[in-house]
């Protein structure tokens, strides 16, 4: 994969500054793309775009579906212009009339689930009464396409997560937990039209997203998505793929769970609890596992990987070390210290990726206890992996992250992530000794604390890196109330959301300043 040298932004689309509680795949966006063409931006990076869930304190991480769109990205507005919407007795709401949405920092997930949820409903009414025989073709056609590959089980999963009143499938009765036919037929007829819904609900989604992105596209700006290694064991994946996974059906609970042992972020280790995949094949001798790939376990991981780069133009990997080696932790253990490095699939998953799908734009997210063993794996599939400026002031002049000691061209720079504090929340507001910031202050040759974040997006833009990518919170300069994610914990994350033009020319011109001034907005070709 080659990227000319340039710069993009981290944003989610939920971080849109969106009238109805959240952003979405609205006006904002479309605005969005424009400020970022207007300023030499290339790229725009996102967060997971799957499901998401109460349950799950509405982590992008944690989604219900690593195929399916979430539906809170739906823009209610782009629904109400379309031609079937014109039933006057289903009154289509308006922002005025309610009372919980108020224009600021953060998001409200539930009223806003709410509100795009009984929105929906009314659209698909709307949608079986008025639409046209071209319309109800490209919906039914949305549905043959993508129903046996992931859109079945999606919306029978949904139904079934309600009937049940958990997304914990192994808490369903056992038979439609484990996918008995006679079960799954009885169910499917009983809940037709709430099937319908759903997979409604996904056709919304994906040709508001298509639109979006084949509007960045034509703006010269390309999306980065986000694949999370593991699915949620509460997922639609998880059910309807589970003879992947590490499950131990007698007691019908995961047998092993993913996580990451005492690290920069936890003392005690980061217990995931998402089941294991089950990546390599059984010797029948001896029960053991060799190292032959277990062909369910890849064919599943093709499809999600084919499926996510027809989503956006790049997909970063969450937690690229675990296909090197992986943490695994017996299911019912308090904390992640427990554990140990089990293998994973490796260089031999990533060359057949390659030769099924052709060229592979992944980014590698090689953050963490990170081995030789994991460097070289990267190398070696040419892989750009990710430098953290936040990492690098520990007074070691031999630290990766330090950008004297960014040598290599194909990496991507961030001052940060989603799972970091922001720049000036982690300077002025973190418990750093006084002695790291004498020594920030003068490796930046900075004369005092004013403006650390424009000292530190600066340094970044100076790197050899191909691509910077910094976070809109840092390019505001905004404090650590606004950090998006704080791992190893559950309340308070994803909430941050954009106001209406706190982002805007003035304040972006800086910035394209600072990426013309090195080098980082390539000339786009005539058409």
């Amino acid at each position: 994969m080659k990227i000319e040298r340039s710069w993009g932004v981290l944003l989610h689309i939920t971080s849109l500054p969106g009238e109805y509680g959240i952003g979405t795949l609205g006006d904002e966006a479309y605005k969005f793309i424009d400020l970022l063409s207007e300023s030499g931006v290339s790229y725009w990076q996102i967060l997971p775009t799957g499901p998401v869930s109460d349950s799950m304190k509405y982590s992008p991480y944690s989604s219900l579906s690593g195929f399916a769109g979430n539906e809170l990205f739906i823009n209610i507005d782009k629904i109400k212009e379309k031609e079937w919407f014109i039933d006057d007795k289903i009154a289509a709401p308006n922002i005025q009339d309610i009372p919980n949405i108020k224009e600021d920092s953060f998001v409200d997930f539930k009223t806003a689930e709410e509100l795009t949820t009984n929105f929906i409903k009314l659209a698909h009414d709307n949608f079986i009464k008025h639409s046209q025989k071209e319309e109800m073709n490209e919906f039914n056609k949305f549905c043959i396409e993508h129903g046996d590959k992931w859109l079945n089980d999606y919306a029978l999963y949904r139904v079934l997560a309600a009937k049940f009143d958990t997304y914990n499938w192994l808490e369903w009765d056992k038979d439609i937990a484990l996918r008995n036919k006679e079960s799954i037929n009885s169910i499917t007829d009983e809940f037709k039209d709430r099937l319908e819904f759903f997979k409604f609900a996904q056709f919304l989604f994906y040709s508001q997203w298509n639109d979006m992105r084949e509007y960045a596209n034509k703006k010269n700006i390309k999306i980065i998505g986000d694949i999370p290694i593991y699915m949620s064991m509460d997922s639609a994946d998880s059910w309807s793929a589970q003879n992947i996974l590490c499950i131990d059906y007698e007691n019908m609970t995961p047998e092993f769970i993913a996580g990451v042992p005492p690290d920069y972020f936890s003392e005690t280790g980061q217990l995931w609890g998402n089941p294991l995949y089950i990546w390599h094949n059984k010797n029948n001798d001896n029960n053991e596992l060799n190292n032959e790939l277990n062909e369910e376990t890849y064919q599943w991981w093709k499809e999600r990987v084919n499926h996510s780069l027809k989503l956006t133009d790049i997909v970063r990997i969450d937690h690229f070390r675990g296909f090197e080696s992986y943490w695994s932790v017996k299911y019912g253990e308090k904390t992640a210290i427990d554990g140990e490095w089990l293998k994973g699939p490796g260089k031999k998953f990533f060359d057949r990726l390659a030769k099924d799908l052709g060229d592979l734009p992944i980014i590698a997210e090689d953050l963490g206890i990170i081995t030789p063993e994991v460097k070289n794996l990267r190398d070696e599939l040419s892989l750009p992996g990710m430098k953290i400026l936040l990492f690098a002031f520990d007074q070691n002049n031999k630290n990766e992250y330090l950008p004297h000691n960014i040598t290599n061209r194909e990496c991507i720079v961030y001052t940060g992530t989603h799972d970091n504090n922001t720049a000036n929340g982690w300077f002025y507001e973190q418990s750093i000794s006084e002695d790291d910031r004498k020594y920030i202050l003068e490796y930046l040759c900075m004369k005092d604390w004013s403006d650390f974040h424009l000292r530190l997006i600066r340094e970044a833009m100076a790197t050899l890196a191909d691509l910077v990518i910094i976070p809109v919170q840092d390019i505001l300069g905004y404090g650590a109330e606004f950090r998006m994610n704080t791992p190893g914990t559950i309340a308070n994350n994803w909430l941050w959301k954009l106001t209406k033009n706190a982002l805007n020319s003035e304040n972006m011109a800086v910035y394209k300043r600072m990426a013309h001034m090195f080098s980082r907005i390539p000339e786009i070709p005539e058409q």
